[in-house]
């Protein structure tokens, strides 16, 4: 997606960009049965992606302004305006290039740390941003840019519905959005490797197989808006985020975010022919190259029409075709793999990956004769819900608990990879050492941040928590230290009470005991008795608010003599405050402040887009007002 003049088709157009890709396909046929393509050459790249975060580490809508000051060709868009993407040099596979691309990533990383620092903000390497929040993923939130807008609006036609969300974990997160945007909560460290093109079906076999394991061991996003959820909580999310498929079709569609289904059994030319099949072109753009007619004046076709379309379908090991010094090649792009927890992690993930790859690659010649795909598959559903506590298939059927999978089987494969592919000795030893101690001592980041919030456990809020998380995260990175060596986030690090209650969402109770307007007032009464609490909203069916009962308006029914000794039979509806006074959840904290104090109520139910989703009372700006009295006192 990363062409400036896409757009959104129909008609005549689609017709075309269609025969567009097809002469594209039947390009990369002439060239792969010509033999044209580089070979003998081994090349990697990476592509890194961050967050933006103002300084009580919330997404800040600033990559424009910040590509403005940087002014270089490495830095470029995501689809949301708080994120930013980072490409680094492709290497060439020996000596030192981990090493390079490792010193190349730190100086990237940091000049867009000082360019932040200027405009007042941050930059975060995490898979999800522990303080996004719902209320950030509107459109206004989306990069400005052609492209973005137009799959937004092909993939919402397609789907003819809501973006549905459903993930469960230790939480449930159930939820639904009105655009892609909610694609905008994942960050990525996107590995290439470059591969033969006649090895290709065995080299991107072996990368689904190794896929599972290598991303038990990287793990670092499990949590969503609060959620607790998968140890990857980006593959589910991904998957569901950019789903083109309508739920109500009864038919078996393929999802465009796929692991895939089967072997690769001859070339390259399989991927391609199956996503041209399986999935309907998007976006598309005006393409003036002939590609056969390029080959036939022994030049590289672009294949732009064929790339642009492999850009909207998202495997988790996408085969990528490129041009480097006017030769074609073949790459296979790694996009499990998360943003963090430091670059050094990052880089360490990387080359277990590629040691891994490097090392099977000489040991088999078809992988799939030891090996079932199902397996791969398996093992890869396992590590993004489990990660390092999960359970992996490996050769010979044989299940292994994952971190002896890794410490015993695979390590010892990667560094002979490594090795030979003539890396320099002291890089693939303190590489895989980043991932040996990482897997010996479980602290991965999604175990960094898990452990984290459950040292928190009854602490503050859980904007609070977030916000510590966040910001610890910030610190750690710019120390430069692997996860497996972080302290755990503290509370106090979240900063201070501006930080934590700019809005209503930071602080408002989204766990919440309701009635409905046909339940008893003793039902509500027992609630209020049971939880301590002074306010009951009331919802229908579809969490509509309806109305609101008070503690005070139960006292005063219940003292009525005529009425105390029929509670039972009054129903909620009689007695509830209807259409109380509400906010949204991105209401700012001193505009809710000024709806009570005017209005004289000790309760404000939250509602988005009709629904309740939180609860606010006078008790929670006691706290805000306490913890504001001792900030002053200290100044």
């Amino acid at each position: 997606m990363g062409q400036s003049d896409i757009l959104e088709f129909s008609g005549e157009q689609r017709r075309n960009f269609m025969r567009a890709l097809l002469d594209d396909l039947r390009a990369i046929e002439l060239v792969l049965d010509r033999g044209l393509f580089e070979e003998g050459v081994q090349r990697i790249g990476a592509e890194q992606e961050l967050f933006l975060v103002d300084r009580a580490c919330h997404p800040a809508n600033s990559s424009l302004d910040m590509l403005e000051r940087l002014k270089d060709p490495h830095y470029t868009t995501e689809l949301g305006a708080f994120q930013l993407e980072i490409n680094l040099d492709p290497q060439t596979f020996s000596g030192d290039c981990l090493g390079r691309m490792e010193r190349q990533l730190e100086d990237l990383v940091a000049r867009a740390r000082l360019t932040a620092h200027e405009l007042g903000l941050e930059v975060v390497l995490t898979g999800i941003l522990p303080t996004i929040r719902k209320s950030d993923l509107g459109l206004e939130s989306m990069v400005p840019l052609p492209r973005y807008k137009a799959l937004n609006d092909a993939t919402t036609r397609l789907r003819g519905e809501a973006y549905y969300i459903h993930i469960r974990g230790v939480d449930e997160l159930r939820t639904q959005h009105d655009s892609v945007m909610v694609e905008a909560c994942n960050a990525s460290f996107q590995a290439h490797l470059q591969v033969s093109a006649k090895d290709f079906a065995n080299a991107y076999n072996i990368a689904q197989v190794v896929t599972g394991p290598v991303l038990a061991a990287a793990t670092n996003s499990p949590l969503l808006w609060g959620r607790r959820l998968w140890a990857e909580t980006r593959i589910a999310l991904f998957e569901q985020a950019v789903d083109s498929r309508n739920q109500g079709q009864a038919r078996e569609m393929a999802p465009r975010v796929t692991f895939g289904n089967r072997w690769v059994k001859k070339s390259v030319i399989e991927l391609y022919k199956e996503d041209i099949a399986r999935f309907r072109a998007l976006v598309g753009s005006d393409f003036d190259e002939d590609p056969l007619a390029e080959i036939a004046a022994g030049r590289a076709p672009m294949l732009k029409a064929l790339r642009l379309h492999n850009g909207t379908i998202y495997r988790w090991n996408r085969a990528c075709y490129g041009i480097t010094d006017g030769k074609p090649h073949l790459r296979i792009e790694n996009r499990v793999l998360p943003s963090g927890p430091s670059t050094l992690d990052e880089i360490a993930n990387a080359a277990f990956w590629l040691g891994l790859m490097n090392g099977l690659m000489r040991k088999y010649e078809d992988i799939t004769r030891v090996f079932e795909f199902e397996q791969a598959k398996q093992n890869f559903v396992s590590a993004a819900r489990l990660g390092l506590g999960s359970h992996m298939s490996w050769l010979e059927g044989k299940e292994i608990p994952t971190p002896a999978l890794i410490a015993e089987h695979l390590l010892p494969i990667a560094s002979e990879g490594l090795a030979q592919a003539g890396i320099a000795a002291a890089d693939s030893d303190r590489y895989l050492g980043v991932i040996e101690k990482r897997v010996r001592t479980g602290r991965t980041g999604s175990r960094w941040l898990m452990f984290s919030l459950a040292g928190m456990k009854d602490h503050g809020t859980q904007g609070e928590r977030l916000n510590a998380l966040t910001s610890a995260t910030i610190a750690r990175q710019a120390g430069g230290t692997p996860v497996a060596d972080w302290e755990p986030a503290r509370l106090d690090e979240g900063g201070g009470w501006e930080n934590n209650y700019l809005k209503v969402e930071q602080y408002m109770t989204t766990d919440l005991y309701t009635v409905h307007p046909d339940d008893s007032i003793d039902l509500a009464a027992k609630l209020m008795e049971w939880h301590r609490i002074r306010h009951v909203p009331v919802e229908d069916q579809d969490h509509r608010l309806i109305g609101l009962v008070s503690y005070r308006s139960l006292l005063r029914l219940l003292t009525d003599p005529e009425s105390a000794g029929r509670a039972h039979a009054i129903p909620v509806a009689d007695v509830m405050k209807r259409d109380p006074f509400n906010v949204s959840p991105t209401m700012t904290t001193m505009r809710a402040i000024e709806i009570m104090r005017k209005h004289g109520v000790g309760c404000l139910p939250v509602v988005l887009d009709g629904r309740l989703v939180g609860l606010v009372t006078s008790d929670d700006f006691i706290g805000i007002a306490g913890q504001l009295l001792e900030e002053r006192l200290h100044d």
